[in-house]
């Protein structure tokens, strides 16, 4: 199974954006480490709107 260039990107974008990394330190983590740190930005602004 291939994970999604599109879904990659987005990933890419809200990291760079929320942590201001560099695409390759984003690309260089693995698939499961991405997704925990997408996770944990996605947690901390949900509980900052509310």
């Amino acid at each position: 199974m291939t994970y999604a260039a599109d879904r990659i990107e987005e990933e890419t974008a809200y990291l760079a954006f929320h942590f201001h990394w560099g695409m390759d330190d984003i690309l260089d983590l693995e698939h499961a480490d991405r997704r925990k740190y997408v996770a944990q930005v996605a947690s901390l602004v949900e509980r900052s709107q509310a």
